[in-house]
């Protein structure tokens, strides 16, 4: 018997990776409408444009993808200093079209609704520091949904390690053999919830940025989903009971 679904946040509920590179995009742009061209002496505008972006995304894949201080970081690096203009363009600049750009993927809500309406206790599990990921939550209006909320400063370590998924089946007080968990990446989300017993949904519609497009091979999971809906269908199936609504699972 399901009575808990657990998820991942980010490309999970929400296309995290499109939102990042929207809002350093902008970030850029506003650095360069603030001067940053003449600070370093680039010729060609669009390829300050490309060079800026992937300086920034290299920053975030050595410091992790929260890093607060990336644009900081940056203008050490091309500047030898801070230069508080930039620095403040950046950060107006990045928060304005996060904010914008952040959005649940479809269905989402109407998925959450249908298996609160089951009985199911809800819950994410997520590597984000708490503070941006109770953000995100409340920028998706999804902060009331949840049962529970375990980010990395509740056990001090992220998944693959047993500990979050511990913790989010102590807090729920579900047995693993009683809990979903979706998520997007094999080898931290599956791999993780399967070394406690948690049967795994892999959400292939967020899976597309991978760094390791491989590892659903060596990590797979016991249902795949090509849209969030489909987890009624699993859910339905699992504990064997027709759908409340008499519908397909899409409602198409």
């Amino acid at each position: 018997m399901i009575r808990a679904v657990i998820f991942d946040l980010d490309n999970t509920l929400t296309d995290f990776m499109t939102v990042k590179r929207a809002a350093v995009d902008a970030a850029v742009a506003a650095m360069l409408d603030a001067g940053l061209d003449a600070r370093m002496g680039e010729a060609r505008l669009e390829d300050l444009r490309t060079r800026v972006a992937a300086q920034i995304h290299d920053i975030y894949g050595r410091e992790g993808l929260e890093y607060q201080k990336v644009f900081n970081a940056f203008l050490k690096e091309a500047l030898g200093e801070v230069d508080y203009k930039l620095l403040a363009a950046a950060i107006v600049g990045y928060r304005r079209a996060r904010d914008s750009a952040l959005v649940t993927y479809p269905h989402v809500h109407l998925t959450l609704h249908r298996l609160m309406r089951r009985g199911l206790k809800l819950a994410v599990v997520s590597d984000a520091p708490r503070e941006p990921a109770w953000l995100r939550l409340v920028y998706l209006n999804l902060h009331h949904v949840f049962d529970e909320v375990v980010t990395f400063e509740d056990t001090g370590v992220r998944k693959p390690e047993s500990a979050p998924f511990e913790e989010t089946l102590r807090r729920l007080d579900v047995g693993a053999d009683e809990a979903l968990m979706i998520g997007d990446w094999p080898d931290r989300d599956l791999a993780g919830a399967r070394s406690v017993g948690i049967r795994t949904v892999f959400a292939k519609y967020g899976f597309s940025w991978s760094p390791d497009r491989t590892s659903i091979d060596t990590h797979p999971s016991d249902f795949v989903v090509h849209d969030i809906l489909d987890l009624i269908d699993i859910v339905d199936r699992l504990n064997d009971v027709a759908s409340s609504e008499g519908t397909p699972a899409h409602g198409r």
